[in-house]
């Protein structure tokens, strides 16, 4: 399946969730096995020779994409979660929202020092959470091999908060 025939799948929906807003609804590529699973072959494809260790998918709809590239490529998963969502002991990031601040948290053991981890999410927006795992990455001594994306709104300019690394992202808007 084509580039622009994935890109078909994905649905525009306007004003949610707010006003002014249109939303990059992906559930009708999700519904679409074809389409999906070309999505995760096209995805692995531009990542392969970032010879990541290991995949770090970013919740929520980054867990859809992450584990299906883990298992396609032969690689360990593991879950960037908001804060208090993880069982065990875990680090933590804060980062800034347009209104506030979160936090991320990733198992403690999900890290390891002179790794490299390919850390995936759906949509790369003003690039804040991405940059936040990647700072989580960075300071237990590992190494971001690279991100990807299925979605990158580049008029929100997040490509820049991630100058520092490599960005892969199948459909720009």
């Amino acid at each position: 399946m084509t580039l622009q025939e994935i890109r078909g799948l994905i649905r525009d929906v306007p004003d949610f969730p707010q006003a002014g807003i249109v939303f990059k609804d992906i559930t009708p590529l999700l519904a679409d096995p074809k389409g999906f699973a070309s999505t995760i072959e096209q995805l692995a494809q531009r990542v392969g020779d970032y010879q990541a260790d290991a995949i770090l998918a970013i919740e929520s709809r980054g867990f859809i994409f992450g584990s299906a590239l883990a298992h396609h490529m032969g690689l360990p998963f593991h879950l960037v979660r908001k804060q208090g969502k993880l069982p065990r002991e875990a680090f933590s990031m804060a980062y800034e929202l347009e209104y506030g601040v979160d936090h991320l948290e990733v198992h403690r053991d999900a890290i390891a020092p002179n790794h490299r981890y390919l850390i995936v999410d759906d949509v790369i927006a003003t690039g804040g959470t991405a940059e936040a795992v990647a700072k989580l990455v960075t300071q237990q001594g590992a190494t971001v091999a690279a991100f990807a994306f299925l979605i990158e709104l580049a008029f929100l300019n997040g490509r820049e908060k991630l100058s520092a690394y490599p960005i892969e992202s199948l459909i720009a808007y």
